[in-house]
């Protein structure tokens, strides 16, 4: 979310390639404060901050009771439950990564992205992980997902669908679900990256004005997944009555929506960086940004408190100084993750623009680190502490503290050493096989160009040859 939650990648190879294809077009003026692989590098470490989230939700879900009494602790409890939402920052760096490239070409009209070098390397970095991870999953903890009569349930989770069905939704490794939409959004960006392009090419040429209403784009994206969320919880999609609504509810809802409105908020902060790092145009934005991002960041990591606070209250046990939120709680479900989401984004943001101290914060070697394995350590840590909870914990008699720091030891000698074995020996080998297959396209793709120009009517080579 790479977060991707697999991601493109890693943000520094991401970033990497960004900045090479900068110095291809663009003059050599670009300084190292706001060179673009600096910047998008500290998305690792922000990518390892999403991980550590979601890893402490699950811990904390079962063992915060022996860490502290949470009535007696609200708000300290409220933070601590909030882990889930490390979910949502996934979202938001997959909508801003893999945006990156569309987004180039839409503002500086540089050479359009090849949809099917996308979706290859979408597979080769996403799919051998994940499917080798399904079935040592199911071999390990529950083999009955291969009998014949749980082989609907099985081809559900190979498909991508899990999280459009209660069978699935949550079952055999909680996290799944998400990656069914990570994948679908996957596999529909370079659709809505065209819908962009039709629009741009109505347009200017003026990166600025393009930059306004590419925005505008992204935000009826965000109207539309706001839609979906409405229509998702009718009673027309809660309860379909013919094949046509079950299969509309599958490919637009699922069970909880399709996040399409925090993949677009994602795609819109790639748009202001991409627009911003321009050595020409983006000068005077970029030190607006710059001027303006610790405030920034400090108006999101106030709502993500807000929202906190709030998400406890609603969930899990009333905090009486949140009482007056009570009258918004109708529209929770409706809200909540949109509003975290632009919480994570200005946080985000802020990091992108924010100054150096700020930046090698997330740039330590042990996040970055952390953040490149994040793939796995999604995958892997809810079985291991599903197998800590099963068949370790009963045999010790630890309470307490103890209990809680017990579960995150054993995450640290099981779930990373697997993590990082799974990146090292499927992961990078899938990345650079999808690096070799894009390459291989694309200099194809370029020798049928030049024979094209070659043999074009009237073109000079013709001449040259019929002289």
């Amino acid at each position: 979310m790479n977060v991707s939650i697999g991601g493109e990648g890693s943000a520094q190879q991401t970033g990497a390639d960004h900045s090479v294809e900068s110095k291809q077009e663009e003059p050599r003026t670009v300084t190292p404060r706001v060179e673009p692989r600096k910047n998008i590098a500290v998305l690792d470490g922000i990518r390892a901050c999403a991980i550590l989230l979601v890893m402490s939700f699950h811990v904390d879900l079962k063992t915060l009771n022996a860490l502290w009494n949470q009535p007696r602790h609200l708000y300290a409890s409220a933070l601590a439950n909030f882990g889930a939402s490390g979910v949502n920052l996934f979202f938001l760096l997959s909508g801003f990564l893999l945006f990156l490239p569309y987004a180039k070409s839409l503002l500086f009209q540089a050479p359009w992205p090849s949809a099917r070098q996308f979706y290859v390397k979408r597979v080769l970095r996403i799919v051998p992980a994940y499917y080798v991870t399904l079935f040592a999953v199911i071999l390990i903890f529950d083999q009955s997902y291969l009998q014949p009569r749980r082989w609907n349930e099985l081809g559900i989770f190979l498909s991508f669908f899990m999280d459009s069905s209660w069978l699935t939704f949550r079952q055999l490794d909680g996290p799944f679900w998400t990656l069914a939409i990570e994948w679908q959004f996957y596999m529909i960006l370079p659709l809505l990256a065209l819908g962009f392009l039709l629009v741009a090419k109505r347009l200017p040429t003026a990166p600025a004005r393009r930059l306004l209403v590419m925005i505008g784009c992204c935000g009826v994206l965000i109207i539309w997944g706001m839609l979906l969320r409405v229509w998702g919880a009718s009673p027309m999609a809660q309860h379909p009555s013919d094949i046509v609504t079950r299969v509309l509810v599958v490919l637009l809802y699922g069970i909880t929506g399709k996040y399409i409105e925090e993949f677009a908020i994602g795609m819109i902060i790639c748009l202001c960086c991409t627009y911003a790092w321009h050595p020409v145009y983006g000068a005077l934005t970029r030190r607006r940004f710059e001027r303006s991002s610790l405030f920034v960041g400090a108006i999101g990591l106030i709502i993500l408190v807000f929202m906190a606070i709030w998400h406890f209250d609603y969930a899990h046990m009333r905090v009486p100084t949140f009482s007056f939120m009570d009258r918004f709680n109708p529209e929770y479900d409706l809200i909540n993750e949109l509003i975290i989401s632009f919480g994570y984004g200005a946080f985000m943001f802020s990091v992108l623009f924010g100054p150096h101290w700020l930046q090698r914060i997330f740039s330590l070697k042990p996040l970055i680190w952390i953040g490149l394995i994040s793939y796995g350590l999604y995958m892997w840590h809810m079985p291991f502490i599903t197998m800590f909870r099963g068949q370790v914990l009963p045999h010790l008699a630890i309470q307490g503290p103890i209990r809680y720091f017990a579960h995150w030891l054993w995450l640290l000698l099981t779930a990373v050493p697997v993590a990082f074995l799974s990146y090292q020996f499927i992961e990078k080998p899938g990345t650079r096989l999808g690096a070799r297959l894009t390459k291989r396209m694309q200099e194809k793709r370029l020798a049928r160009a030049q024979r094209a120009k070659i043999v074009e009517p009237g073109s000079v080579e013709t001449r040259s040859v019929e002289a």
